[in-house]
């Protein structure tokens, strides 16, 4: 009796030894490299809140109005292929219902634009490709991928450096749980502008070029742990003028406890963050896991039918019973 090896265990074997290999592979090759920041990204972040605000009509700083602040972030894709690097063109516009809605943006009672370039793996800073401010720290806008639970360096456009949010457990929102980070800044001097003496206290004076403080009564954000997508902010800024070498505050230009994402920004945030949390836990947990199992399995049974074979009757030779002589071919 002989063995024979039929194809289907042959394919068994392939096909599971095949998947053993890939399992790894996206693991460790393809995952971190579905995990980069996108150059093609247009998305809009829309907080509210009330506070104080300077009318520039009054001349005076008025209390409990409403106030909107819009952020909206489009990659640039033609710089980010040229330079390797992610670039994002942000513009932050600070609203009351007087100047909402704007034809232009300019008309907002502030409006900020700025350039962020970052590696699209690490997140970190990268400095080319016409980037202002000159900004620093470990995340701005968003944190790295695979969040970890630390303290980080947040960069506050508003200061002009970076701030330490540090980790306090973990929060949900619109059911979705995701990593807290609270922070808060303190009175800072951030620049000067000249203004009306008699907003700064000195009405004999027509121009002073007053200082510029800002602080941050807090920061609270909510982070996906996986992709780093911001899914829930809330910030608490304080913009005041100050006569030159003054050591208090002369007149409050923007000042509120709280200004955070609305529900429509909160819910798109956890969309995306869902998908695309999905899609790296797919690629690097999902999808490794079952195709090392199936391929454990397929080869195991493969290599079983293989080592078994099947038993075929070895077939003789023929041979010539009548004892006659078998011819041969001769030239």
């Amino acid at each position: 009796m002989r063995r024979t090896t039929s194809p289907f265990s042959l394919v068994l074997l392939g096909l599971g030894t095949f998947l053993l290999v890939l399992a790894p592979l996206l693991a460790r090759y393809v995952e971190p490299r579905a995990a980069v920041n996108p150059i093609d990204i247009d998305t809009t972040a829309v907080y509210t809140g009330r506070g104080s605000v300077f009318d520039t009509d009054r001349i005076e700083t008025v209390p409990d109005r409403k106030i909107t602040v819009t952020q909206r972030v489009r990659g640039n894709v033609e710089d980010s292929e040229r330079s390797g690097n992610a670039v994002w063109d942000v513009t932050t516009t600070v609203d009351t219902d007087k100047s909402l809605p704007a034809a232009d943006p300019h008309d907002a009672l502030d409006f900020t634009p700025h350039r962020w370039v970052m590696d699209r793996e690490t997140t970190r800073p990268v400095h080319c490709c016409g980037e202002k401010p000159y900004i620093e720290g470990e995340a701005y806008l968003k944190f790295p991928f695979d969040v970890q639970k630390r303290s980080y360096q947040w960069w506050d456009n508003t200061l002009g450096d970076t701030v330490v949010l540090r980790y306090r457990g973990t929060a949900k929102v619109q059911g979705y749980s995701g990593y807290r980070f609270t922070g808060s800044v303190p009175p800072t001097r951030t620049g000067t502008r000249m203004v009306p003496g008699s907003i700064v206290d000195q009405p004999n004076r027509p121009q002073v070029l007053a200082e510029e403080w800002y602080s941050n009564h807090g920061f609270e954000l909510v982070v996906d742990q996986a992709t780093g997508r911001v899914i829930y902010a809330q910030t608490g800024p304080k913009r005041t003028l100050r006569a030159p070498g003054g050591k208090k505050d002369a007149a409050v230009l923007l000042d509120s406890e709280k200004v955070a994402f609305t529900t429509a920004t909160q819910k798109e945030a956890v969309r995306q963050a869902k998908r695309d949390s999905g899609q790296l836990r797919l690629v690097g947990t999902t999808l490794p896991i079952g195709a090392g199992i199936a391929g454990l399995v397929l080869a195991a049974v493969g290599g079983v039918l293989v080592a078994r074979g099947r038993k075929e009757p070895e077939q003789p030779a023929p041979s010539d019973t009548s004892g006659t002589p078998q011819p041969t071919l001769t030239m």
